[in-house]
């Protein structure tokens, strides 16, 4: 993007998010767990794209809270690897580097939060500042963290909101403790509890693709749709890291968030605007009609090495010395949900994750039932509409048309639509990016809300207690595969049909 047309973009967003003159008001980011890996590799990197790119306010300024004893310094040049910064950005960075500044403490003494107070009225604006604190820390020290803040940080003049990272408990009885503890603090317009999915570019375009275009319309229902697979796939292992997600599973790590998340967008009815209590309250309309699910919906799997594969592939799930070495944590799930209202009685929604898998890929996929009155001798496969989330960004839709040339046979193909093809020179932002940003404006729109996570746990935790109590050993699948081949037979039994000849092709010129 050219210097002169990015700094039009950049100043048309400001005046949308602040207004033509934005706020006077300071503004004060806290990261609380600044030295941890979140903050490292995500959120300073974040904070920095927003500042060198003028999407914050312009009086912002920049806190780091921890335990460790470290410098401003310390913290920037640990988050080096994962901060994109060009020659041309040094008096930029220069600048941001002075906005931050860092203290030291215990997170469940009151003491290091009343010295936090003491700095953060030291800032321009003092006590009257907006504040926004961001969670980049274990669940296990919320309670003591947000008690503090309450007690100790609040601003007596601006506004103050907490971002809070998943996990949000671990069951629903947990999942509720959290939330109670969090609203006898808080109000929910102060709470922003953040899935990063729903920040990426092609969730956020799953509205607008719905309820945009007149064509989805009609066969958006039961009637013509066979199935909805929402897939999530890495084609890496927990690679030493194994221990935090042997606590937690994939169903924790992935399902029961990223991918119900995802669910949502496609099957709620259309809200009654753009609003963020419309559009939530429409997702928990659809999580309402769906039952608990059970032992008998899911196919579990965990991987083990690839004798003939190289570096990690060689590893299986419990050659990694932090995981036990009896784990019976799943690296894998396939689970078969039914969203029981008029629209969709019937249709399977499968959702499907899974690490040390044989690609990166994360997409939304409906297949069509199969066109009425055949007269092609059965030639003809399935229409299907995919949105690719992630990597390379794209909606295609495979349709049947006539192989070209003097053959008079249907051949498949795709409409596509290929962002990096269709968008020449567009750099996507973040999805941490986005949700930073819908924080400072005080959007909730792409945040979990209370009711939202209530009814996501209550479908999940029957499952999750089930297989903790009755131990179930997962299904052996082998690193770089497609998964336990139990999947597979699980889709085609409630009516999904894999044809596995037809492959989406990134265009050459994307």
């Amino acid at each position: 993007m050219e210097a002169a047309s990015r700094s039009e973009v950049f100043g048309q967003l400001r005046r949308e998010l602040y207004g033509e003159h934005g706020s006077d008001r300071s503004n004060v980011f806290i990261i609380l767990g600044a030295s941890g890996d979140l903050a490292r590799k995500k959120i300073y990197p974040t904070l920095w794209l927003l500042f060198r790119d003028g999407l914050l306010p312009d009086h912002t300024y920049f806190v780091g809270f921890a335990r460790s004893k470290l410098s401003v310094e310390d913290i920037l040049q640990a988050c080096g690897p994962h901060m994109k910064v060009s020659d041309q950005d040094q008096e930029s960075l220069s600048a941001f580097t002075g906005r931050n500044s860092y203290l030291s403490g215990s997170y469940d003494d009151g003491q290091s939060f009343q010295r936090l107070h003491q700095h953060l009225s030291s800032l321009p604006g003092g006590e009257s500042s907006n504040r926004l604190f961001y969670l980049a820390l274990p669940p296990t020290v919320y309670h003591s963290v947000c008690t503090n803040i309450r007690a100790h940080c609040i601003s007596s003049g601006g506004w103050n909101r907490v971002i809070v990272e998943k996990p949000f408990g671990r069951d629903l009885q947990s999942s509720q403790e959290l939330s109670v503890h969090l609203s006898s603090l808080f109000a929910e317009d102060q709470i922003y509890r953040i899935d990063h999915y729903l920040g990426k570019e092609m969730v956020q375009n799953l509205m607008v693709l719905r309820f945009g275009n007149r064509i989805f319309g009609p066969t958006w229902n039961r009637t013509s749709v066979a199935s909805v697979v929402l897939t999530f796939k890495e084609p890496f292992g927990t690679q030493g890291r194994g221990g935090y997600f042997d606590d937690f599973g994939i169903i924790r790590d992935v399902m029961q968030n990223h991918l119900l998340q995802m669910l949502c967008l496609v099957a709620m009815e259309k809200p009654a605007s753009t609003s963020p209590d419309d559009v939530r309250d429409e997702k928990v309309k659809v999580l309402k009609r769906v039952s608990p699910l059970a032992l008998s919906d899911v196919v579990l799997g965990q991987y083990v090495g690839d004798p003939a594969g190289e570096g990690h592939s060689q590893q299986g799930y419990l050659d990694d010395p932090t995981v036990p070495p009896d784990s019976c944590t799943p690296t894998f799930a396939t689970a078969v949900l039914y969203v029981q209202n008029e629209r969709w009685d019937g249709v399977p929604f499968i959702l499907r994750c899974g690490k040390a898998l044989n690609e990166r890929k994360a997409e939304v996929r409906l297949q069509f039932t199969d066109v009425p009155g055949d007269i092609f001798g059965d030639r003809c496969q399935r229409n299907e509409l995919v949105v690719r989330v992630q990597p390379d960004e794209a909606i295609y839709l495979k349709m049947m048309t006539k192989r070209p040339g003097v053959y008079f046979c249907p051949e498949e193909t795709e409409l596509d639509l290929t962002y990096r093809s269709r968008y020449k020179n567009l750099t996507l932002p973040d999805a941490y990016e986005r949700l930073i940003l819908d924080v400072f404006c005080g959007n909730q729109m792409h945040f979990v809300r209370s009711d939202e996570l209530r009814e996501a746990w209550r479908i999940f935790t029957p499952l999750l207690h089930q297989m903790e109590a009755e131990r179930t050993r997962p299904i052996p699948y082998t690193y770089g595969s497609r998964g336990p081949p139990e999947a597979d037979e699980l889709l085609k039994r409630v009516g999904f049909r894999y044809e596995g000849k037809y492959k989406w092709v990134k265009p050459h010129s994307a």
